[in-house]
């Protein structure tokens, strides 16, 4: 029997190390959204949450930690938005993260790694043990940070408060906990809802194909998908990859074309680029055309939505960078390394374009955008041989260009 289109699920994916703007495709901002003049940063809750008609779900992939989750709600219920917890589902099947700041990788130090740990050796808590047996979840809730205190002795946490806070989220969560997976299998089955999916942080960042050891402990592209959510990989499509106009990184790790200099300092400064998660100053860098081709084979984008081209606007000229030498060997690399001394020592090959020293702010018209712009987006998308579909041209909602490609 041959499969229907309809009822697939959308996906929304990160090219690059994070925070790349991936809700202009799902209610525009992701992480920071700007909506009715309001700006919202997300960290747990789906940035499709902002949309009154949308039902938000956390899959099963994620991590949670309800504390944040539920100042995240609170902070969104009085910036405005109307019926946050009936909207909202997370799945029974979703790990918690309740211990914080055993250890760093120059990551967003929200304790992700260590509850990834404890899943992986199966003595993690579940939102489902939580819901359950109170007698049975305090017993797995202490041996779990005896374990935790095992290897790490440093680590300070009292279980009796912690304890008490997690039988107050245990009321509060009361109507919104769910069989993500069931829902999902059946609202794609029935046909009847539009379901699009926003990957967490970024290609480049997953345990398995990012730059190791400075990654996340999940899997953030295409294939955490349907791990994360419960999915067949035959429901998962079309898949859309956002990147920035330019390169940014939070914490550790190699990063090939960064800009140690004035132009880097100004590009951190006009795009706002502070982790929303670690409020550190990310790192900055040119275009790199080689970390998208590579995302893209991993992940298979049907298109791409470019973000924040407002923000080169001042610039003299733009790079893009569209290989990597070795210089040991002085010949082009032609697959991305997974050995970090190999990026670390790579020369970076940039084509160079005049810059446009035009706004192009709030823009949403391809044909009115400066040409030296115009040449900029089709650079980019000759170098990648993927579609451009959307522009970002500023933080509101309204500021993107959509292109007939």
């Amino acid at each position: 029997m041959t499969k229907s289109a309809e009822g697939l699920v959308s996906v929304v994916l990160g090219a690059q190390w994070g925070d790349e703007g991936k809700g202009k495709l799902v209610d525009l901002l992701s992480h920071t959204v700007v909506a009715g003049g309001q700006e919202y940063f997300f960290h747990l809750l789906p940035s499709g949450i902002v949309n009154p008609n949308v039902l938000a779900v956390i899959g099963n992939g994620v991590v949670v930690n309800l504390q944040a989750l539920f100042q995240e709600i609170d902070e969104a219920v009085g910036k405005g938005l109307l019926d946050v917890a009936s909207r909202l589902r997370i799945s029974d099947r979703c790990h918690l993260e309740e211990l914080r700041g055993v250890n760093s990788l120059g990551t967003t130090k929200k304790g992700i790694g260590p509850t990834y740990s404890s899943k992986v050796t199966r003595n993690g808590l579940r939102v489902c043990d939580l819901m359950g047996d109170w007698v049975q979840f305090t017993a797995k809730y202490r041996e779990l940070v005896n374990y935790v205190k095992r290897r790490y002795p440093k680590l300070e946490t009292s279980v009796e408060q912690s304890l008490e806070q997690l039988k107050t989220y245990r009321q509060k969560l009361s109507g919104m906990v769910c069989d993500s997976v069931t829902l999902i299998n059946k609202l794609v089955e029935s046909k009847q809802a539009n379901i699009l999916v926003e990957g967490a942080q970024s290609c480049m960042l997953d345990i398995d194909f990012g730059t190791y050891p400075h990654v996340t402990s999940s899997n953030c592209s295409v294939g955490g998908v349907c791990t994360g959510l419960g999915l067949s990989p035959s429901r998962v499509g079309p898949v859309y990859g956002v990147i920035k106009a330019y390169t940014t990184r939070v914490g550790s790790g190699t990063f090939p074309t960064e800009l140690l200099d004035g132009i880097g300092e100004f590009i951190q400064k006009k795009g706002c680029e502070w982790g929303v998660t670690t409020k550190r100053k990310r790192r900055i860098g040119w275009l790199d055309t080689v970390v998208i081709r590579y995302a893209h084979i991993i992940n298979d984008f049907n298109a791409l939505a470019l973000t924040k081209i407002d923000v080169l606007d001042d610039l003299e000229e733009v790079k893009i960078a569209k290989a990597y030498v070795d210089p040991e060997t002085g010949c082009e690399l032609d697959s991305f390394p997974s050995d970090s001394s190999v990026l670390n020592r790579v020369v970076v090959v940039y084509e160079t374009l005049p810059g446009w020293k035009t706004s192009t702010h709030g823009c949403r018209v391809y044909e009115k955008l400066p040409t030296a712009a115009k040449v900029f987006v089709e650079t980019v998308e000759k170098l990648l041989n993927i579609p451009i579909r959307w522009i970002g041209t500023g933080a509101s909602r309204d500021s993107i260009i959509i292109r007939s490609v």
